[in-house]
């Protein structure tokens, strides 16, 4: 493969194209990728990681519909952490396996004291107030605060698509 940084060539075009929508749901997704864009299965992979690795594409990875799983509490949890210890402890509760993600935000006084996100999910709110609780003695004395941010409506999320 190349060793040229972010160069990309009609066939690296094709198979963005024919996976920014997701891969297809069989057991051999490569090979349905590989007979689209007319391209061996291994080239495709190959070039696939190699993208992944230049950061040309970021992941590839699954997205679950929470509400198609009938996980219908999503709450944002906030909190309001020490900032000498945020880059820690927001490690720490990112590695959590209930916390789809965690993330620092500038805090906006005297409105919004929060500076540590965490996306938790669960099947009723109680379960989520569980979750948080666990977090809450993660942090410990270096959170004076928190809230829990509940999703209301599905938003469509989607990354830049390009053409082939």
């Amino acid at each position: 493969m190349r060793n040229t940084p972010h160069q990309l060539d009609d066939l690296d075009r094709k198979i963005i194209a024919a996976t920014q929508n997701g891969l297809p749901l069989v057991p051999e997704p490569y090979e349905v990728v590989a007979h689209e864009v007319d391209a061996p299965v291994e080239e495709v992979r190959t070039r696939l990681r190699w993208m992944r690795d230049q950061g040309i594409i970021r992941r590839i990875g699954v997205v679950p519909n929470h509400y198609a799983l009938g996980i219908s509490a999503n709450g944002m949890s906030v909190w309001d952490v020490r900032d000498d210890m945020i880059d820690e402890l927001g490690r720490k509760v990112g590695e959590l396996a209930f916390v789809s993600h965690c993330y620092s935000r500038p805090r906006h006084l005297p409105v919004w004291p929060y500076n540590l996100f965490a996306m938790v999910h669960g099947r009723k709110r109680t379960e989520v107030e569980e979750k948080a609780a666990i977090i809450a003695d993660l942090l410990g004395e270096a959170s004076t605060q928190h809230d829990i941010l509940y999703s209301t409506r599905i938003l469509k999320k989607t990354g830049l698509r390009i053409a082939a």
